[in-house]
């Protein structure tokens, strides 16, 4: 990460410029240039780019979308720029905007640069540090748009001095997604008989109802959702569709926080298209909760659930606020087989409370599952991510073992009491890395893992074999996770 006098000067010269210009410029055109930037999105056409844009080309706004994953920063988009605007919804997509921060500026010399999303509120001191404007946070749409009409008319407006969080309702519009490379350029939804399926991706509901206390939605939403209309939502899976979508992937940070409000919108959608298929994001609690809901899941074309599982250990789970307990993972392990829903859950497999001996627990429980073909590999490299705002600080300091807030990370900073269990997250996060980087499939990478982690035990055993791994299961082709330190690659490809 960058941070030196370079930026600051940069934005000094920037505020001279917008300053001149204002006070010369009488010709100003009617639409005013605004950019919308994600550096990352898990290899999704990002819903966060095209929500806003339609509500700002509503309000006469020239609104561009750029998806750094896909497209590069280039001087004919930003030089007319009078804001750009950052989405920052995750730890390796606020990474990736840290880099091309100083590139922004220089190619938008006029713009004021201003972020937003789950990232943008809990890292205010540093982003603004970097010449970063105003920090927005929540529902906040309406607050970007009045931003924008103040750096016109030169209004005061809070978001210069201060975040502006806000969790009052929206007038949500269907997403314009017209400025957006073409959904067959992103990740695709790959079968088990390597087949692939073009992937649309939408949102059904905002924030969580949940205080799980390592999750960045938390700080900002506090326990609150919101539902967006059914009919907003349906026009978008229409309009995806359209341009090629066969599978719809569900963004919500759980797809039942409002149950009957998903039932309306898949119960719509499958009557129209019987077809598509699709995919959601839902909680243990929920799912053991709603069971009876599984069948017509299933029946409507849900083929894949993603379940933040985060840990085996009851304990762990407990410091962490899941709501859920070792068991009740199992029991959904057997309802989703009973119910012929592939499984895809996720893990936090390092924490300050992790243990050597709870890691290969980890590895253990996962083959006896039979879910080794379900895990994303990259999951099992990930340490706790303790970002400002996290209700991970609520905890007593000696049990979270925090040192400090590290700005590089974007986060606290914390050192396992026992060293052994650091050296063995970084040995595995470089084999993950050096393993995906060869193609190796996910029983190889998982044996190698396990391998390096019962070496760190003074333990020796048998490879897991392929009768033993699970079938395989629906995957995202793009293979890397919220969680993950961006790639070298990802760091330079804007």
């Amino acid at each position: 990460m960058k941070n030196n006098c370079t930026t600051t000067c940069s934005r000094q010269a920037t505020d001279k410029a917008y300053s001149n210009q204002h006070k010369s410029d009488q010709n100003l055109p009617d639409k005013k240039r605004i950019v919308f930037i994600s550096p990352y999105d898990l290899g999704r056409q990002p819903f966060a780019l095209a929500e806003p844009s339609a509500i700002f080309t509503r309000a006469g706004y020239d609104a561009k979308c750029l998806d750094l994953s896909q497209q590069k920063l280039t001087d004919d988009l930003l030089a007319p720029a009078s804001v750009v605007f950052i989405y920052l919804s995750m730890l390796t997509a606020t990474r990736i905007a840290v880099e091309a921060m100083p590139r922004i500026i220089k190619m938008a010399p006029l713009a004021r640069i201003a972020v937003f999303g789950w990232y943008a509120p809990v890292n205010e001191k540093f982003l603004r540090e970097l010449g970063v404007d105003a920090v927005f946070g929540g529902e906040a749409e309406d607050d970007m748009l009045d931003y924008a009409r103040s750096i016109v008319d030169r209004d005061d407006h809070p978001a210069r001095n201060k975040t502006v969080v806000n969790l009052g309702r929206i007038d949500f519009m269907v997403p314009d997604r017209q400025s957006l490379p073409a959904l067959d350029k992103y990740s695709h939804l790959v079968l088990p008989d390597d087949s692939r399926r073009i992937m649309g991706f939408t949102e059904t509901t905002r924030g969580c109802k949940h205080l799980c206390r390592h999750c960045p939605v938390v700080p900002v939403y506090r326990g609150r959702f919101y539902a967006i209309p059914a009919d907003i939502v349906l026009k978008d899976i229409r309009q995806q569709v359209t341009q090629g979508a066969q599978h719809i992937s569900f963004g919500d940070p759980d797809f039942l926080n409002g149950p009957g409000h998903a039932r309306r919108i898949i119960e719509a959608m499958h009557e129209e298209f019987p077809s598509l298929t699709y995919d959601a994001v839902i909680k243990i609690e929920h799912l053991l909760k709603h069971r009876d809901l599984l069948p017509y899941l299933r029946d409507t074309g849900c083929i894949l659930v993603t379940t933040a599982v985060e840990s085996v250990d009851d304990k762990i789970l407990e410091h962490l606020d899941k709501g859920h307990t070792a068991a009740g993972f199992e029991e959904v392990v057997q309802l989703m087989s009973e119910n012929g829903i592939a499984l895809a859950p996720t893990f936090i497999p390092f924490t300050p409370w992790t243990t050597i001996i709870n890691y290969i627990e980890l590895l253990e429980k996962i083959a006896e599952l039979k879910l080794i073909m379900s895990v994303n590999p990259v999951q099992l490299s990930l340490r706790l991510l303790i970002p400002s705002g996290s209700r991970i600080l609520e905890l007593p300091k000696e049990e979270t073992c925090i040192t400090g807030f590290n700005p590089a990370s974007l986060g606290y900073s914390w050192v396992h009491r026992d060293q052994e269990v650091d050296t063995l997250q970084e040995n595995i996060r470089l084999w993950t890395e050096k393993a995906e980087s060869q193609g190796l499939d996910r029983l190889q990478i998982f044996n190698g893992i396990r391998r390096i982690a019962l070496k760190a035990a003074g333990r020796d055993d048998l490879d897991v074999t392929k009768e033993q791994c699970g079938d395989s299961v629906p995957v995202h082709s793009e293979s890397w996770y919220c969680c993950a330190e961006p790639t070298e690659q990802q760091l330079v490809s804007f």
